[in-house]
C-alpha cells in the first residue's frame, strides 16, 4: 500500500474515532440534543459535555466529508486504471451506500450518514469537471449561507415569547428512553419516527456543510494532496494551525459555551452559526496536527493501527453502531440514561481499542473490510473471492 492511501487511511481512522465520541452521546442519552440539561449531570459530565461540543460535534463529520470527497477522484482513477467507464460504476458504488445507510437507520441509528453521502454525491458527480476555482466558490457559499440561516435562526429565537414546557418536556425524554429499552419492533418503530424529527437539522446543517467538504476534497484530491503530504505540512501547517487556534477554537468555545450553559436558547443558536463557519479551520488544525504526531518514526506502530481502522472505515462505522446499540438499547444491556458520560468515554475507549485491533488482524488476512469488499462487488459487478491476501 502507498504511502499517500496509508496518510488518507490514518486521517480516516482519527476522524471514525471522533464520530464514534459524537453518537455514543446520541446512544446514551435521550437528553443529548433536546436543548434540556440531564437533571442527574455531574459538573464533570458538563465539562465533558462542554469538550465534546466544542472539539468533536461538527468537527470529525467535515473530516470523513471532505476524505469522501477526495475519496471520489480515486475512484476515477481507479476506473481509468482498469479501462472501464467511470460513471456507471460510481452510481452503482452511490446505490449501495444508500441501500446500507437505509438499513442502518432503521435497525442501528438514525443519525446514518452513508445516505446523505450517497444523495450528495450525485451533485458531486454532476460538478465534477466544473473548475477549481468554482467548486470551492461554491463550498464557501454552503458554508456561509448555512452559517447565515443560522444566525437568522438566533434572531428569530431571541424574539419569541419566554413559554416555559420544561416539565412536559422532561416527561417524554424520560418516557423515550423506555422506547429505546424496548423489543426489537419499538426500537425499529423509534428510529423510523425519529427519522422525521432528524430531517430538518440534515437539510439545514448537515447536508450543506458535507457538501461544501466534498467540493473541497475533490479539489484537494485532484492536486493530489496526499501524494505531496510533507510539502503541504512543510507550506501550510503553520498558517492553517494558526486559524485552527486562534479563529476555529474561539468558535467552537462559544457554541461550546451556547450548548452547556444556555442550551435551547438563541445563545446556543448563535454560537451554532458561529461553528459553522469556523469548524473548518479547526478540523483541518487538528488534522495537521494529527498528521504531525503519527508521522513521527517512533509513532509506526500507532500510526499502522490507526491507518487498519481506517482502511475499514465503512466496517467499523457501521460496527460502531452495531456496538453502542447493544450497549444502550434494548438489542443488549439497555443502558440508555443510566451511564455518567465518563462511563460512556471508557465505552468508547473499549470499541476504538477493539475496532484498532480487530482491524489490524482482519487486514492481515484479507485486503479488504467485510463491507468494503462488499461496496466493492457492487461498484464493479465482481463477486470474486480471490481478493483474499493469504
Amino acid at each position: 500500500m502507498s504511502e499517500r492511501i496509508d496518510a488518507i487511511d490514518a486521517v480516516r481512522g482519527f476522524a471514525l474515532a471522533g464520530i464514534l465520541v459524537v453518537n455514543s452521546m446520541a446512544f446514551a442519552s435521550t437528553w443529548y440534543g433536546t436543548g434540556l440539561p440531564s437533571p442527574d449531570a455531574s459538573a464533570l459530565d458538563m465539562f465533558i459535555e462542554g469538550v465534546v461540543s466544542a472539539l468533536f460535534e461538527l468537527k470529525f463529520y467535515l473530516l470523513f466529508s471532505f476524505l469522501f470527497g477526495y475519496s471520489v477522484t480515486l475512484q476515477m482513477q481507479s476506473a481509468e486504471r482498469a479501462g472501464t467507464s467511470f460513471l456507471p460504476r460510481i452510481i452503482r458504488r452511490q446505490a449501495g451506500l444508500f441501500a446500507m445507510g437505509a438499513l442502518h437507520a432503521v435497525f442501528l441509528f438514525h443519525g446514518d450518514i452513508l445516505t446523505t453521502y450517497a444523495a450528495l454525491g450525485l451533485i458531486l458527480l454532476a460538478l465534477r469537471r466544473r473548475s477549481d476555482r468554482f467548486l470551492i466558490v461554491l463550498a464557501v457559499a454552503l458554508i456561509a449561507a448555512t452559517a447565515l440561516l443560522w444566525a437568522g435562526l438566533a434572531v428569530w429565537q431571541a424574539g419569541l415569547p419566554s413559554l416555559d414546557q420544561t416539565d412536559m418536556a422532561r416527561d417524554m425524554i424520560r418516557a423515550e428512553a423506555e422506547n429505546w429499552r424496548g423489543t426489537a419492533a419499538d426500537i425499529i418503530a423509534a428510529h423510523i419516527r425519529v427519522l422525521g424529527d432528524f430531517l430538518p437539522l440534515l437539510l439545514l446543517l448537515q447536508a450543506p456543510t458535507a457538501l461544501a467538504m466534498f467540493l473541497l476534497g475533490y479539489v484537494a484530491g485532484r492536486r493530489e494532496v496526499f501524494a505531496h503530504l510533507e510539502a503541504v505540512r512543510r507550506n501550510w501547517s503553520g498558517r492553517v494551525m494558526q486559524l485552527g487556534l486562534f479563529v476555529g477554537l474561539p468558535g467552537a468555545l462559544a457554541y461550546a459555551a451556547g450548548a452547556t450553559l444556555a442550551p435551547g436558547t438563541y445563545f446556543e443558536t448563535a454560537g451554532l452559526a458561529l461553528s459553522i463557519v469556523t469548524a473548518p479551520l479547526l478540523s483541518a488544525a487538528m488534522v495537521l496536527g494529527f498528521l504531525h504526531v503519527v508521522l513521527r518514526p517512533a509513532a509506526g506502530g500507532p500510526y499502522a493501527l490507526v491507518a487498519s481502522a481506517g482502511r475499514m472505515a465503512l466496517t467499523n462505522y457501521l460496527m460502531q453502531s452495531l456496538l453502542l446499540a447493544l450497549v444502550f438499547h434494548g438489542y443488549g444491556l439497555g443502558l440508555i440514561n443510566r451511564l455518567s458520560l465518563t462511563q460512556v468515554l471508557l465505552v468508547d475507549v473499549v470499541i476504538i481499542g477493539l475496532q484498532l485491533v480487530l482491524s489490524k488482524v482482519w487486514l492481515s488476512h484479507f485486503r479488504y473490510g467485510p463491507l468494503e469488499w462488499l461496496l466493492r462487488a457492487v461498484t464493479r459487478l465482481s463477486f470474486s473471492s480471490s481478493e483474499r491476501m493469504h
